[in-house]
């Protein structure tokens, strides 16, 4: 990096483009037209912990933020999608946090939306850094499940298919076929050491 470049302040990290989980939908098209994928209605946001009042303030910023656009609904998007429980908290066994999101199977852009908002709140709120991912899910007929992640720092997708039944494996022939599909509709991660497993996360 160029000493000119840090002496004006240049040497500031870009902010990730977050418009870009706005390509989600329309890989959702392509890869049931192609893979026979649907949507679940989950997703969800991962970040590392945040200690104290801090973490209990984005909590209720979440909420907040979530609960709104859920009173927006009709009662009948309600009853089908997030029943009333608009976004979920839990940590997993390595102290990463995760928000889970709930919409209609049917509607991936406004799962899309929550997402974006959430990802969007803790940014501009200074948890830029914490930030590690998004994802949101799919099954096909057959029970398979299969999520795209968003890595935040990236600004890359990348699909992640766990093997039914197994533990903690991956079906590598699957990934590696959704990586072709959706060349056209998101910007994968060119990286196969970057397509880091999420076991069990919430939305998978």
């Amino acid at each position: 990096m160029r000493i000119l470049d840090a002496i004006l302040g240049r040497s500031k990290p870009v902010r990730p483009d977050l418009d870009r989980l706005f390509g989600l939908p329309g890989a959702a098209v392509s890869l049931e037209a192609g893979a026979g994928f649907t949507a679940t209605g989950r997703g969800s946001v991962c970040f590392a912990s945040v200690e104290g009042g801090a973490f209990s303030q984005v909590q209720r910023d979440v909420r907040d933020l979530l609960d709104a656009d859920a009173e927006a609904a009709t009662d009948a998007d309600a009853d089908a999608g997030r029943g009333g429980v608009p976004v979920e908290f839990s940590q997993d066994a390595y102290g990463y946090t995760w928000l889970l999101a709930r919409q209609p199977p049917d509607d991936v852009p406004s799962l899309v939306n929550d997402l974006h908002a959430v990802n969007s709140l803790l940014q501009d709120g200074g948890f830029g850094p914490q930030l590690l991912c998004s994802l949101i899910g799919f099954q096909d007929p057959a029970g398979r499940s299969l999520a795209l992640v968003y890595l935040y720092k990236r600004g890359t997708f990348y699909p992640f298919a766990p093997l039914p039944g197994a533990t903690e494996k991956r079906d590598n022939a699957l990934e590696l076929q959704v990586r072709a599909l959706l060349g056209d509709d998101l910007r994968i991660e060119e990286d196969l050491s970057r397509w880091f497993p999420v076991w069990g996360a919430p939305g998978l």
